[in-house]
């Protein structure tokens, strides 16, 4: 496990265990795991647009993020995403856990809560925001934990995106029937990502999971290769904060 990823978790714990993550009243539209699922399982490219503020390796992406989130959330629907990610970890990627409620609410998309969840509370908190989707990171957690989160989070009604980074933490996120299966570009050590490493691996996920491809895609041609050699859907983050147009990329992407 890296540097980062120790330090991040750490903090996260912290939080829990001042109790920041204690659920409140449900928002305003309840949580819908099938319909996350079946937005990303619609024929063609299917693009998970994601918004974050910052991040370790990219320092900060969008300045004066929480009042740009409407925004964004307006130009991903308009530009036809599959779902939104909200990145809503606070203390290194300087996320609010209230942007989950307004993405949703302000397009009308499923929503992918996206954090570092380590405890079956943070579940019961994501309902409370509304969140369609969580996210659970292989290499955060063991396998025992993993499964428990994963068997939680669908008595819940919750879609469940399961993160591998590489080829050998794919069988781990397999085991335990993940609606979604992510593997992620970027390298945990160096904080690079190499796209064309994913190329061989959408082979490698067994049938009943979508495969996710993640970090690094910020082309047409990216999504053209990865789509033809098997993943179905493409979580766009960085790329399309920094454009000009998110609505024109997102169509760009999907072609």
């Amino acid at each position: 496990m890296s540097g980062v990823l120790e330090r991040i978790l750490a903090d996260k714990r912290m939080r829990l265990a001042r109790g920041e993550y204690s659920a409140m009243a449900p928002a305003a539209g309840t949580s819908d795991g099938k319909r996350f699922v079946a937005s990303l399982s619609e024929p063609g490219v299917r693009i998970v647009a994601e918004f974050k503020a910052r991040s370790p390796s990219a320092g900060v992406i969008v300045p004066g993020a929480d009042g740009k989130l409407e925004t964004f959330a307006l130009a991903f629907r308009r530009g036809h995403a599959a779902a939104i990610s909200v990145v809503s970890e606070q203390d290194h990627f300087g996320g609010r856990t209230d942007w989950v409620t307004r993405a949703r609410r302000i397009s009308g998309l499923p929503v992918l809560m996206k954090d570092f969840v380590v405890s079956e509370c943070q579940l019961d908190f994501a309902l409370s925001l509304g969140a369609d989707a969580v996210l659970l990171i292989v290499r955060a957690l063991d396998d025992r934990t993993l499964g428990e989160l994963r068997r939680a989070a669908a008595d819940r009604g919750l879609a469940v995106v399961v993160e591998a980074h590489g080829r050998e933490e794919i069988p781990r996120a397999a085991a335990v029937a993940p609606d979604v299966l992510g593997v992620n570009s970027r390298d945990l050590a160096s904080f690079e990502t190499d796209v064309a490493s994913l190329e061989p691996l959408a082979a490698e996920i067994a049938p009943g999971a979508i495969p996710l491809a993640e970090s690094g895609i910020s082309s047409r041609d990216d999504v053209a290769r990865l789509f033809a050699a098997g993943w179905k859907a493409f979580l766009v983050g960085e790329s399309l904060l920094r454009s000009e147009s998110p609505e024109s990329m997102l169509r760009e992407l999907a072609g």
